[in-house]
């Protein structure tokens, strides 16, 4: 006899859903089954990403470190920031060289006499900010131009000293703000272009992540900041959508939506609850184990003094 030859199995949500109801001994009847169904995955996508590291979410990225510049956004579904280095000669075939730098806390960063130091960046704050916009009735006071660094708004009042606003398409950083001006702003943020904007647009706060590196870099000395991180698992979305997981990880997502799901539909027993939790941690325990770095392990000792 032959096999298949085929290794494609997936599930979309609404079998994901239907297999995760069968488990509780109940069928899905209507629409609002799969819109609770999805609003429980979702959240159990979360609750992964707390539980540890997810290694098919980690991307590398790059930022180009602007001379005098301290803060730079990252994309707005980090989570966080499992390593990075400093980086000299991008993109050359013969001296590129990457630098440790070390991640420090934002009470180390608030010590810091002198923000504004300019050299080599070796000491790096990540702010984890929520990636939210808040609308604001706040807006531009005069015409900017795109290569502006200082915005003239109708108020500051309501905005933090320091952080990011969009108008239009464009992230922007600002440093300071002084009186009804943002200063010290850097156009043109993650990867958006920096553009003309009208009297009167309307300003957006953004809780953006970001980076801030001390010292900031010099000129000339072409540093880019070279990252991984741990981004979002991806939302559910509608029912003939596949899930942003790897294969292996579906028998522990169904596990843990009937889990979810069990402890929300009335008619499902207690002692049926207990079953399928249990189900669902040695679904996920193995799922864990498997879904790690297979690499020995260096441990190279340090000495700090404070």
């Amino acid at each position: 006899m032959t096999t298949s030859g085929l290794t494609s199995f997936n599930l979309q949500f609404t079998e994901i859903a239907e297999e995760a109801f069968e488990r509780c001994g109940v069928e899905i009847r209507t629409g609002y089954d799969l819109r609770t169904a999805r609003r429980s995955l979702n959240l159990m996508t979360i609750e992964w990403a707390n539980r540890g590291i997810n290694l098919w979410t980690i991307e590398q990225g790059e930022i180009a470190l602007a001379t005098g510049q301290t803060t730079f956004a990252l994309p707005i579904d980090t989570i966080d920031l499992l390593d990075h280095v400093v980086r000299q000669n991008n993109g050359s075939q013969s001296n590129q060289l990457d630098i440790s730098i070390t991640r420090i806390s934002e009470t180390g960063y608030a010590t810091i006499p002198n923000k504004l130091t300019q050299g080599r960046p070796i000491q790096v704050w990540i702010n984890r900010q929520t990636g939210e916009s808040n609308a604001t009735a706040i807006t531009l006071a005069e015409n900017l131009s795109a290569t502006d660094t200082t915005i003239t708004l109708s108020t500051t009042v309501g905005l933090a000293s320091t952080g990011f606003i969009q108008i239009g398409a464009e992230l922007i950083f600002y440093g300071n703000t002084d009186g009804n001006n943002l200063v010290l702003c850097a156009r043109g943020q993650n990867y958006t272009t920096a553009t003309s904007h009208a009297t009167a647009a309307p300003i957006t706060v953004v809780n953006q992540p970001s980076i801030t590196v001390w010292p900031t870099a010099n000129a000339g000395g072409g540093y880019t900041f070279v990252y991984w991180r741990m981004r979002r698992i991806q939302d559910v979305g509608g029912g003939v959508r596949t899930q942003d997981i790897p294969f292996r990880l579906l028998p522990c997502l169904v596990s843990g939506l009937a889990y979810h799901m069990s402890m929300k539909l009335p008619q499902v027993p207690p002692d049926r609850i207990q079953m399928l939790k249990i189900a669902y941690e040695e679904q996920w325990l193995m799922a864990s184990t498997e879904d790690r770095e297979k690499a020995s392990l260096r441990l190279a000792p340090r000495q700090m003094f404070w």
